[in-house]
């Protein structure tokens, strides 16, 4: 049977028998951090994507098995954010599955996003996103790629004053969709904005980034590798030297450090299905980050190559 908005809340509300997710209490927190604008809360930089990574087969043990090892360092070394989609095959119902095998959640911070057309839809669609995680409240709800965002920011603004989400955005992936995505804002109350942003992918620095911290929304970057078009177009380039001054010894790190950098940027959603490349990736949050000289420099050298 379809829910109605009000039922959605009252099944939502029934979650609430259980203690809310408020801010991220005594945990590990990486030296590099991001500030959500409308709270004040403080975010690790350094988050993980799903896409691709986490859409495997449940029943696949040997893989399920290494997403709870991947999950378990992410949480052990300070990860916050873990961002998914009903869009990403079955990563949600993995997320769930490691979580419960964890036990545990300490320190992350959920985000998930809503990818469907019309109100009704949009509410079975975020119910099942709570069953798969299996927690009592969601961190964020986005709009995924701006689909039916008229409608669904209604939602989500409903859902959050009853305390059944905690925080709203949109999302694109689509350097197409700019304009768009910044007259929304421009024009609506967001908490959170995601888009994409890295060294070659340089679009946002002129009107994302400073209207997000014109307007305080927190900025998640995905894409940070473009889809590990980066390496790709690398090669086999080493490092310049003077890469070790910002602690980075490898390109994933070089990456990741130009993102966080930038002072409009909350958090980097790097993907990963290996071990050793998310120690990599965390390791970003740690260490000095270049100013902005050097991520000049930084940016120059890679289109040089």
């Amino acid at each position: 049977m379809l829910l109605n908005r009000r039922e959605f809340l009252q099944y939502l509300a029934l979650l609430g028998a259980f203690p809310l997710m408020g801010p991220v209490q005594a945990r590990k927190m990486p030296e590099h951090t991001g500030v959500i604008p409308s709270s004040g809360e403080v975010i690790p930089a350094i988050g993980l994507g799903s896409w691709i990574t986490f859409g495997i087969e449940p029943d696949d043990e040997e893989e399920m098995a290494q997403r709870e090892r991947i999950m378990r360092e992410f949480l052990a070394r300070g990860g916050g954010m873990l961002d998914s989609s009903p869009m990403y095959g079955n990563a949600q119902d993995v997320i769930g599955r490691c979580i419960k095998r964890i036990g545990h959640h300490d320190g992350l911070f959920s985000a998930t996003k809503v990818w469907v057309q019309g109100e009704r839809q949009g509410l079975l669609q975020m119910r099942r996103s709570q069953d798969f995680w299996g927690l009592p409240v969601l961190d964020l709800m986005q709009v995924h790629n701006l689909l039916d965002w008229e409608t669904h920011l209604p939602t989500l603004h409903a859902m959050k004053a009853e305390g059944q989400i905690r925080y709203v955005g949109v999302t694109t992936s689509h350097g197409r969709r700019h304009s768009e995505l910044a007259s929304i804002m421009r024009e609506q109350e967001l908490d959170f904005v995601q888009f994409t942003y890295n060294v070659r992918d340089r679009e946002a620095e002129e009107v994302l980034l400073p209207l997000a911290a014109d307007r305080g929304i927190a900025v998640i970057i995905n894409r940070p590798f473009q889809r590990g078009g980066l390496f790709d177009y690398l090669g086999n380039q080493p490092l310049p030297d003077w890469a070790s001054d910002i602690d980075c010894t490898s390109w994933a790190q070089f990456f990741l450090k130009f993102i966080i950098s930038h002072p409009a940027v909350t958090c980097a959603i790097p993907a990963t299905s290996r071990v050793d490349h998310l120690i990599e990736n965390i390791g970003v949050g740690y260490g000095p980050l270049p100013d902005q000289a050097m991520r000049m420099e930084m940016a120059e050298y890679v289109r040089r190559l």
